[in-house]
């Protein structure tokens, strides 16, 4: 039986992929300068254009950016953002819904929680207080309650900019940005919710008193709490937009 021929890695692939594990095995930082076009065509022994095509792959991929001059080229830190957007777009055709997000959040944010203990400052304590003090504030309009609606979600991501594991915090950003791209896109902030936003409040109150106590038990208990009972309401409030919808859809046609 004929074996299938395996395709030969191009040569430019092949450079890419050396740069990724030199950032890896080598621990390279932003700011490092990469070898240039010349000295990537003697280590390699490749043409010029095999060099650059690497190096524009690399730049595509937002790795690293390139000055003009002989100076070459240089790594960059990639954000999260654009990932984020990419993989919260392709989600929204797949239909999530609150309870979806919940099972997921319920374990992350409590493992988050616990690591997070002992690695705010208190300029961090400082940020959660004024974050818990804007969610406090009466709001009738709109525009205020869907401020509020974020900004509970807010207190989350700070807690998480915190974690010293990179995987868990942005795992644990990721899921914030999906609920707020719910949020807006679904209105989920226009029916009255005081009892959610008292809710979130006292959660984020008694949170920010057992961190600061380093209490692993009533942080993992608050947290895993706090995410049971926004599930409940978020499952709730999702019932409730949908029917207005429906209700709405009803009128016009």
């Amino acid at each position: 039986m004929l074996k299938p021929k395996r395709k030969r890695q191009k040569l430019s692939d092949v450079i890419v992929e050396s740069v990724k594990r030199s950032i890896v095995t080598e621990a390279l930082h932003p700011g490092d300068r990469l070898p240039t076009e010349r000295e990537l065509m003697e280590h390699f022994e490749c043409s010029k254009g095999t060099a650059r095509e690497a190096l524009k792959a690399l730049e595509v991929e937002g790795l690293v950016s390139t000055r003009t001059g002989p100076s070459g080229a240089y790594l960059n830190e990639v954000g999260t953002e654009p990932a984020s957007r990419a993989l919260r777009n392709y989600l929204h055709f797949q239909h999530l819904d609150g309870e979806q997000v919940y099972q997921l959040r319920k374990v992350i944010e409590v493992e988050l929680a616990v690591l997070v203990m002992g690695q705010l400052s208190e300029a961090d304590y400082a940020a959660l207080q004024a974050n818990i003090d804007f969610c406090s504030t009466p709001e009738d309009s709109e525009e205020g309650q869907r401020e509020q609606r974020l900004a509970e979600l807010e207190f989350h991501t700070l807690l998480a900019h915190r974690c010293p594991n990179p995987l868990l915090r942005f795992m644990a950003v990721f899921l914030n940005d999906l609920l707020r791209d719910l949020v807006v896109l679904k209105k989920a902030y226009l029916p009255k919710r005081q009892q959610f936003a008292a809710a979130n409040i006292g959660y984020h109150k008694q949170l920010m008193l057992a961190l600061r106590a380093s209490d692993e038990p009533a942080v993992r208990r608050l947290m895993h709490e706090h995410m049971c009972d926004a599930e409940h309401h978020m499952t709730a409030l999702e019932g409730e937009v949908a029917r207005n919808f429906l209700l709405e859809f009803d009128h016009h046609h």
